[in-house]
């Protein structure tokens, strides 16, 4: 079965549970899945379930699609994401987002933990992402392009849709913080930068670190979605800050925020739409 096959026949399963087709997708990075609770009139589909999708495996990732509405916009929400550095092929670590574009999903926020690195933020900071650099080492369009899904070479000028970072920008201000937006940059991970690196990825202008979201966003905007993105700095990157780097700490930060980041989304999916 090829691969558009495949996305078509998870998006048949999905829409056969789904209430309403989705015009909003939002993708929760670690310790940020508590905000699928507060989706309304919820049809809940474990990942396992949905014909070929993988399993997630790191701590603060449910595995679950969330279908319902935010604040009474039909939304679809990833409680968690598979990674590259779990083994996965790329093809399969962007499979959900893939589906959700098929779905209907028209606008699709990505949420990450990352490390801080620019020399404005701070653990508990949500960064706007305004652009990403990708040192990944792949790209999730490489082989043979289906034009079912995007053409062979997509403009990646505004993978952040202007937009929608105004309307995320407004909602801080809404909830009182400050707005801050950054460049992020995406590694494959799972052990993180050392000193050396970190120092390598400011000077290349990278303000915050992850494992994560760049294929998404590149995969999304190959088919046309809108794309918006948002850092939880949950830690500063090696050599900036002294303390060894762990999950529990990215974890611990999250959870910290989470009334200020769920506030946020409340806010901003029905403005998406």
């Amino acid at each position: 079965m090829g691969y558009v096959e495949r996305i078509r026949e998870a998006v048949e399963y999905v829409g056969r549970r789904a209430p309403l087709p989705p015009r909003v997708g939002v993708v929760l990075g670690s310790g940020l899945g508590e905000f699928a609770e507060r989706v309304e009139e919820q049809a809940v589909i474990a990942y396992e379930d949905i014909p070929h999708f993988r399993k997630v495996s790191v701590a603060g990732h449910a595995g679950r699609l969330v279908l319902g509405r935010v604040g009474g916009v039909p939304t679809a929400v990833l409680q968690g994401r598979y990674h590259f550095y779990e083994g996965h092929d790329i093809l399969d670590v962007v499979f959900p987002v893939r589906v959700l574009g098929m779905l209907g999903v028209r606008s699709l926020l990505l949420t990450n933990a990352a490390g801080g690195i620019g020399k404005e933020l701070r653990p508990g900071d949500l960064m706007i992402i305004r652009d990403h650099i990708n040192l990944m080492g792949l790209n999730p369009l490489r082989g043979a392009n289906d034009e079912r899904l995007g053409p062979r070479f997509p403009d990646m000028s505004a993978v952040y849709d202007p937009g929608l970072q105004e309307i995320i920008a407004a909602a801080q201000e809404e909830i009182g913080r400050t707005p801050k937006r950054g460049v992020y940059l995406a590694l494959s991970g799972p052990s993180y930068e050392t000193p050396a690196e970190i120092r390598m990825l400011a000077a290349l202008g990278a303000d915050a670190v992850g494992m994560s979201t760049v294929p998404e966003a590149i995969c999304a905007r190959h088919m046309g979605l809108r794309v918006a993105g948002i850092s939880c700095v949950t830690n500063l990157a090696a050599g900036i800050s002294k303390q060894p780097l762990s999950h529990r700490e990215v974890t611990e930060t999250a959870e910290r925020v989470k009334s200020d980041f769920m506030r946020l989304l409340e806010l901003v999916i029905p403005k998406f739409a």
